[in-house]
């Protein structure tokens, strides 16, 4: 289906992301076809005529491919209603519970899903390279330490970005990241676990997001680092998430598929 023929709809329009994904969806040259939002008086500035309601169900039915950047707490009723109308899903929430997980699974049985705990393109490649590393770095000799800073607004930690690259090295090196997990030292804590995967989490001012991956063995570092400027890098990767995700049989994807990255 060409862009200019797409129907796209956005999950909390009324919102900081929102907004933005309003513009690039705009900018992509698809059809805006709504929102959802819980206060309606929130919704001032959007362009005229976008239809805005209070349920994903009516959402899901006007639209192509829903973009949902909202709460945890929607994702098994967005996931019910996203498969009953076969719609395409974006998905940018983070921090699911396992049944939360299992919905979104159960609706890519039905449609299109892709999931990401960040949409930039950069983030995406970090998170290969972190997996690449894992792998080849052995983690007896290698420590992996994960450094994060956000504004002073932002109430989880570490962040879901954070953890997903978390997730790229515990891939890597073939175990859970549950089981190996190191965050929040405080006090005596005693030497460094070996294999443990690290995470300090930063707050303060208005920084958008700041990641850095660390391997460090006794006689060298490796350090990967991403800088977002602006959240509009999450908007733009999420509409082109939107345009591939369109086109694609049901499935769980993630950006890695969306980029077109070989698998490892």
């Amino acid at each position: 289906m060409p862009s200019q023929s797409l129907r796209i709809g956005i999950a909390g329009i009324s919102g900081r992301v929102g907004r933005l994904l309003v513009e690039e969806v705009q900018a992509a040259g698809a059809i805006l076809a709504g929102g959802t939002a819980r206060n309606p008086d929130a919704v001032a500035g959007l362009p005229d005529s976008t239809p805005v309601f209070s349920d994903m169900a009516s959402l899901a039915a006007v639209s192509n491919v829903v973009i949902d950047f909202t709460h945890a707490d929607t994702v098994v009723d967005h996931a019910q209603a996203l498969a009953a109308h076969g719609t395409a899903w974006v998905l940018g929430t983070t921090g699911l519970s396992t049944d939360q997980t299992a919905a979104v699974h159960h609706a890519a049985q039905k449609s299109a899903v892709v999931q990401a705990a960040n949409f930039s393109a950069g983030v995406t490649l970090v998170r290969r390279l972190a997996q690449i590393m894992g792998r080849t770095l052995p983690a007896d000799s290698y420590d992996a330490e994960i450094v994060e800073m956000h504004h002073r607004q932002k109430v989880d930690a570490p962040s879901g970005t954070a953890l997903a690259i978390g997730e790229a090295v515990a891939e890597g090196r073939g175990v859970t990241l549950s089981d190996v997990r190191d965050s929040g030292r405080d006090g005596h804590t005693g030497p460094r676990k070996t294999g443990a995967i690290g995470f300090a989490a930063l707050r303060g001012g208005q920084i958008v997001g700041e990641h850095e991956v660390l391997f460090t063995s006794a006689d060298e570092q490796i350090t990967l680092t991403h800088r977002a400027f602006d959240r509009r890098v999450f908007a733009t990767g999420a509409v082109r998430a939107a345009l591939w995700a369109n086109a694609q049989p049901a499935g769980l994807y993630g950006m890695e598929n969306v980029l077109g990255l070989p698998s490892v």
